[in-house]
């Protein structure tokens, strides 16, 4: 019996593909059409503390082999997320949730991270360390001094299950530095990849979104080599405890395995969840079992990270 079943930070998930923060997760109507789905699970939109409106639109835009957006973490403030998830813990307590967070600054952040802490949220938290959006901001994962300042930090009093979101490293000796920094803490999972920061998609002389003059957050097709090649780097040098969840360019059930090969023992759907709505997800999974069936494998468990290379 071929299962797409599979495990992260210690919970179980009928199935290993999920919305990818920032995609049909603005509002509990959309988290709960995802919930509904064929999902295993879902992640909300990355909160602050506050609401925010996010950057001027046009913001977002479909390209042929992707998105580009510069969204600017829009959302609906921490309440608004930790309270509907308390509320689907008594509901379904037998489902477990992921809520992404982030605050404006290293201040806001444990604000934020100390409320959950405080919550009765028994689900799975995760840090966006690399949202390339917000204007005058830097991505916080390309800063190793101040990711491990806050690391450090949040470990000294947040004791729930972590894991955070990271932007695509470009060069070994990153992934190299990275790890080393991520396997000094007790983090439940790094998540691979955010979009590549900062491309320009350029229509009929113009660009396609109105923030930073047109630059913006590349997703889709374009990143699949890149995600691919940052969770298995980081398959590669994190330990065992440290899981992975696989995020870039997962257009096909093809996508979704050779995640999974990389070492991912989660899949999240961006771009593909934004072009064709949920029923994505039912589709994919079935690709990624027709794949696994074809080739023998009853679980994840029998091929994950078992990438293979020319002698």
């Amino acid at each position: 019996m071929t299962t797409t079943k599979t495990k992260i930070a210690g919970f179980d998930f009928d199935n290993c593909l999920m919305n990818a923060a920032g995609v049909a997760c603005m509002t509990v109507e959309e988290l709960e059409e995802v919930k509904n789905s064929a999902a295993g699970t879902f992640v909300t939109k990355t909160a602050t503390l506050d609401f925010r409106q996010g950057n001027p639109e046009p913001r977002y835009q479909d390209v042929p082999l992707g998105s580009i957006n510069s969204m600017g973490l829009p959302n609906n403030g921490l309440d608004y997320y930790l309270d509907y998830l308390l509320e689907l813990q008594e509901s379904e307590p037998n489902r477990t949730f992921f809520l992404s967070l982030v605050g404006m600054s290293p201040e806001e952040t444990h604000t934020i991270l100390q409320k959950v802490q405080a919550s009765d949220f028994k689900g799975i938290t995760e840090l966006n360390l690399s949202c390339p959006n917000v204007p005058g901001k830097p991505q916080i994962a390309y800063d190793f001094e101040t990711t491990e300042k806050i690391l450090s930090e949040v470990f000294a009093y947040f004791t729930n299950p972590l894991g955070i979101k990271l932007p695509p490293y470009f060069d070994i000796v990153h992934f190299d530095q990275a790890a080393a920094i991520f396997n000094k803490y007790p983090l439940k999972f790094v998540n691979c990849v955010n979009s590549i920061g900062n491309g320009l998609y350029i229509k009929d002389e113009s660009v396609v979104i109105r923030p930073k003059n047109g630059f913006g957050g590349i997703g889709g097709q374009y990143i699949k080599p890149t995600a691919l090649a940052n969770v298995h780097a980081f398959y590669q040098r994190l330990k065992p405890e440290i899981q992975i969840i696989g995020t870039g360019g997962v257009l096909t059930g093809r996508d979704a395995f050779e995640h999974i090969l990389c070492g991912a023992s989660m899949v999240q759907v961006g771009t593909t969840l934004h072009k064709e709505g949920v029923v994505a997800f039912e589709r994919i999974t079935a690709e990624l079992k027709a794949i696994m069936e074809e080739k023998g494998y009853e679980s994840l468990e029998d091929f994950r990270g078992k990438l293979k290379y020319i002698d």
